[in-house]
């Protein structure tokens, strides 16, 4: 009888992570996400997992355990947002002292379920920083989870490494009860040409491109496009074909609204170009001036190499990056293509907001939720999940299958 993998999602966001594990054969038992459009995301697209769209700090142990009475997970996933080191308890402390941050209550999951695995998700950076006793960060989580009886082992991962067209590292964390001797996935993809390749790099396979990720998307521009939609050809790749599976329609590409000038500026661009290369007539001016700025972020609306892997889509991603062929900047089932969401995940709640500074300056916090573009570009990339998960689950079993016949 195979080994059922029951999986919790905990800070779950749109439902990357979790979808990777569940294309991996795993059960995903439930999610919890503090934000309302995300979770809504998340619901419609685990419609048979028991998703809790609420703040987890206000889920005491006990509604834990009766929430998830019947499906006990044994697998917990998650990306506490320890990057920041910005949500103290009570105001004190090491602000970036994980134990004072979000960060407590995956442990606090893992001491109420006991599971055989936790595997969580953060910005490679968290290898570097101290705190101010100049403790390792990573070193304080690892010694967390070894108190909680878990052998601990991270490393930080490239999406492009493992297939997906994007230049993407986030560190992985996984704990795990039975001591796993190889916890992450040996690379299956590379973007060196044949030529640059070692002996041994010979049977990696090429990592799709860009234009391999999206170029058979119906072409949009500024302001075209619709929530939903049919295709307009059939799929160019594999690597579409594998995203399209048997999908009828198209979600959640609908191009931007662009002034006419911003067009101009995108006009202008050659593939590598950002704002800092435009004629300086169609430089950003500054905020309600018809002055140009003084200062231009080079990252903003840079125009991508079709036959390269994308950069990596931050949370904001609609502003940083420019279309290759169309003078606009990506739709938002684009970056979910760049990101290995498959085409029927739809992305719930709008597809841009305001800004979050602006909605806390007018007191409108009531508004402040996860666009469709946040939702996206916060995720943990399904397919890069799927690999982490299809390895952990294989290893987990062999070590289970060792440790029974030592006994």
């Amino acid at each position: 009888m195979r080994e059922q993998f029951k999986v919790l999602d905990i800070f779950a966001g749109a439902g990357g992570f979790s979808l990777g594990f569940k294309m991996a054969g795993g059960t995903v038992v439930g999610g919890i996400e503090i934000d309302k459009w995300a979770g809504e995301t998340l619901a419609y697209n685990h419609p048979d997992s028991q998703i809790v769209i609420r703040d987890i700090q206000t889920i005491s142990d006990e509604e834990a355990i009766r929430i998830f009475k019947s499906n006990k997970p044994n697998i917990i996933i998650g990306g506490p947002p320890c990057q920041g080191f910005s949500v103290c308890r009570q105001g004190t402390g090491d602000a970036k002292d994980p134990r004072n941050t979000l960060f407590q209550e995956f442990i606090r999951f893992g001491r109420i379920f006991e599971p055989d695995l936790m595997i969580m998700e953060n910005v490679p950076n968290l290898v570097k920083i101290k705190t101010q006793n100049e403790q390792a960060v990573i070193e304080i989580i690892k010694k967390e989870l070894i108190d909680l009886g878990y052998h601990v082992d991270y490393s930080i991962l490239n999406a492009t490494d493992y297939g997906i067209p994007q230049i993407r590292r986030r560190l992985f964390i996984v704990a795990s009860k039975v001591k796993i001797t190889h916890p992450f996935p040996p690379p299956t993809h590379t973007i060196a040409s044949q030529t640059q390749l070692s002996f041994w790099e010979h049977s990696l396979l090429s990592c799709p491109t860009l234009w391999d990720a999206i170029s058979d998307l119906p072409n949009l521009e500024a302001g075209e496009g619709a929530e939903e939609m049919s295709y307009s050809k059939p799929p160019q790749t594999d690597y579409q074909k594998r995203l399209r599976v048997n999908c009828k329609l198209l979600y959640n590409h609908k191009a931007m609204n662009h002034t006419k000038r911003m067009v101009e500026r995108f006009t202008s661009m050659s593939w590598g170009d950002s704002c800092s290369n435009v004629p300086y007539h169609l430089r950003p001016r500054r905020r309600n001036s018809e002055k140009i700025a003084d200062h231009i972020y080079d990252q903003n609306n840079r125009r991508l190499h079709p036959s390269r892997p994308c950069h990596t889509l931050p949370a904001s991603f609609y502003a940083n990056f420019v279309h290759p062929h169309s003078n606009r900047n990506f739709t938002a089932r684009e970056g979910a293509r760049i990101q290995s969401f498959p085409d029927h995940y739809v992305f719930m709640g709008k597809p841009t907001v305001v800004s979050h500074k602006l909605l806390a300056r007018e007191g409108r916090e009531n508004e402040k939720f996860l666009c469709q573009y946040n939702q996206i570009g916060n995720a943990v990339p399904p397919l890069l999940a799927k690999q982490i998960a299809h390895h952990l689950f294989q290893q987990l079993s062999n070590s289970k299958d060792d440790f029974k016949k030592a006994v």
